[in-house]
């Protein structure tokens, strides 16, 4: 029996390396990053706090681990707005990066980031979204506004939404993209609210998702990675 080829794509809010135990170790990120299989990974709060912003994981770590780094346009960051997109695999090409300005009371931002790869072309959209429901609001819907403006693609968001409810509170203001079911990823050693979300347009489909919980994820941040297998479809 074919089986189709398949894509993990996973989210990874990494909390600037920062654990639990308060304690700064990318190469313990990395360890989180690679038990995931995940070819393509989203990630938040991928820089420091303060400008320049450097990158919290830095490049040569993921570099020496075989990880390839979407220049998204930060000097010496890791991403911009703290959104950052790595991949691996030899059969997956960057086509092109783009970010997104989002509106609200706190300095947000989206990256954008679109590939070649086994299932096809893909668009792969970042974000870290605000605090306030109302800005979560508008920003989800500024993103939606901006996707319809761009060239046809099937494309995945990923990112922490912070978004408490397991309600679809935000789904029913981006129409063309399919929300995965909520799954708890924060806090990582007890989860409970599902604030780590992965959502996806019309020509793809989703075989398996979850949460990765293994061992040293309950630790090496607040958030627990979520992931999702992609593969295309009609």
């Amino acid at each position: 029996m074919h089986r189709p080829q398949t894509l993990r794509l996973a989210s990874y809010n990494i909390q600037k390396c920062v654990g639990l135990d308060l304690r700064r170790q990318p190469r313990r990120t990395l360890q989180v990053l690679s038990a995931l299989g995940a070819q393509v990974v989203v990630l938040q709060e991928a820089d420091k706090r303060l400008p320049p912003r450097p990158a919290a994981l830095p490049h040569f770590v993921l570099n020496e681990a075989g990880w390839q780094i979407a220049d998204l346009g930060g000097a010496g960051s890791l991403g911009w707005h703290g959104n950052a997109v790595i991949w691996q695999g030899s059969d997956i090409a960057l086509r092109a990066t783009a970010h997104h300005d989002l509106p609200g009371l706190e300095p947000r931002g989206a990256v954008r980031v679109e590939f070649d790869t086994p299932i096809g072309p893909l668009r792969v959209v970042g974000m870290h979204l605000g605090l306030l429901s109302a800005s979560r609001r508008d920003q989800v819907v500024h993103l939606a506004r901006d996707m319809d403006r761009l060239e046809a693609m099937p494309t995945v968001w990923a990112g922490d939404f912070n978004e408490w409810s397991r309600q679809p509170v935000l789904d029913h203001l981006a129409p063309m993209m399919r929300f995965l079911p909520p799954r708890p990823s924060f806090p990582s050693p007890q989860p409970l609210g599902a604030l780590d979300r992965i959502a996806h347009s019309a020509g793809l489909a989703v075989t398996a998702h979850g949460v990765h919980a293994d061992r040293p994820a309950h630790i090496a941040s607040d958030h627990l990675p979520v992931w999702a297998d992609l593969v295309a479809a009609d």
